[in-house]
């Protein structure tokens, strides 16, 4: 009888097949653990290197009071903004500042009665006008208020929605003393669900993308600004070019803060404690619209950067959830990754009073943030560009 090898392949054909299956899904959870560990460097570099930019110690430098306080003028640039002005403007008008002071609204062709209500509450109001070819409406505004304070010493660019304490002013330009700019980013309001989750969040990925560390050393390159608040010195925004320098600017104060700092000047931004924004974002669509209209700007209007950051947002906020389901180690690393994630947004949550737990909601946060860019892109190559109040600002 001849020998056969039929059970032999009966035997070791589904061995063989197990066995294969059992390297895909080794291989797969190999993938996954790479990936996971990955985001974990990632994350460890960001908390460790990167500029510290998750701590809120940045606050208003102490400072000594002069014998003699230089003058200011308070420029408010206003449009359509009948809601915001009567919260905010008392609060400037109201200013205990020991020098010579003038707040001046610019009225940018509001419709509401902007101008009016800010004649009525002792305003000195003043019109921009419509902006020439290539100037963003609130440069313009800005622009207008600069010539009409004159020879002072020193500029306030704060939005219509800001209201601050009465020392805000002089404590401002006493730190200013030997800085030419000085900005706090004010501190938004968060009453409903939406804002909660978002602007929290919304200062976390700020301060991520400029360190407010590295902004504050002469040194370093980075450079940005908080355009709710910016003391600037009158004589040190001439010496960079003035606003025409940067006059087609949709995220203006950054483009000041970095006008300012290559010019020589010497800034200072940091986080507000008396200086707050009183505007509302009650749905989600309003604050989707606050980061789609500048979102993709900030990439330069370039593909090829939101590609990257679709890849760096996904590696860095979604690979550590991802990796939950990748088995054992995968899983291991994509934990430690998000509770090191979680920890470092604690600060900014205590800063902004809220829940401590609402850390763990940053990577869906981030998936948020990251559609609202790519639909700002999308805006852009639809010819919407970015849009405020009735205007559109092409690339």
């Amino acid at each position: 009888m001849k020998p056969t090898l039929t059970v032999g392949k009966v035997e070791s054909g589904p061995r063989r097949r197990v066995d294969v299956r059992a390297s895909g899904n080794l291989c797969a959870v190999t993938v996954l653990a790479w990936i996971a560990l990955a985001s974990l460097v990632a994350w460890l570099w960001l908390a460790c290197v990167w500029g510290r930019f998750w701590r809120t110690d940045q606050r208003l430098p102490a400072y000594v009071a002069p014998d003699s306080w230089p003058s200011v003028a308070i420029v408010v640039p206003a449009r359509d903004e009948a809601a915001m002005v009567p919260l905010t403007l008392p609060t400037l008008i109201a200013q205990d500042y020991p020098g010579p002071v003038r707040v001046l609204l610019v009225d940018d062709e509001s419709a509401d009665g902007t101008g009016d209500i800010g004649r009525g509450l002792g305003a000195e109001v003043i019109t921009a006008g419509e902006p020439p070819p290539g100037w963003t409406g609130k440069l313009n505004a800005l622009r207008a208020g600069v010539v009409a304070a004159g020879d002072v010493d020193f500029l306030l660019f704060t939005d219509a929605d800001i209201a601050h304490a009465p020392s805000s002013l002089r404590c401002l330009v006493g730190a200013a003393a030997d800085r030419d700019l000085v900005s706090q980013m004010a501190r938004l309001r968060v009453h409903t669900f939406w804002e909660r989750l978002v602007v929290p969040a919304f200062v976390y990925f700020f301060t991520m993308l400029y360190p407010f560390r590295w902004v504050n050393r002469p040194r370093a390159r980075t450079a940005a600004a908080a355009g709710g608040c910016s003391l600037v010195r009158r004589v040190a925004l001439e010496r960079a070019g003035g606003l025409a320098a940067v006059r087609g600017a949709v995220i203006d104060d950054v483009a000041i803060g970095r006008m300012i700092k290559r010019g020589g000047g010497r800034i200072w931004l940091g986080l507000a404690d008396h200086v707050d924004s009183v505007r509302p974002y009650p749905r989600l669509a309003d604050l989707w619209q606050m980061v789609a209209r500048s979102a993709f700007s900030q990439l330069r209007y370039s593909a090829w950067l939101l590609i990257g950051t679709v890849l760096g947002l996904g590696l860095v906020f979604v690979a550590p959830l991802a990796a939950l389901f990748g088995g054992a180690l995968a899983a291991a690393i994509g934990g430690a990754t998000w509770l090191l994630m979680a920890a470092t947004f604690v600060p900014m949550l205590r800063y902004y009073r809220q829940p401590v737990l609402l850390a763990f909601s940053l990577p869906f946060t981030a998936v948020l943030y990251l559609a609202m860019t790519i639909d700002s892109a999308r805006q852009h190559w639809l010819g919407r560009g970015a849009a405020w109040k009735g205007r559109t600002y092409a690339s």
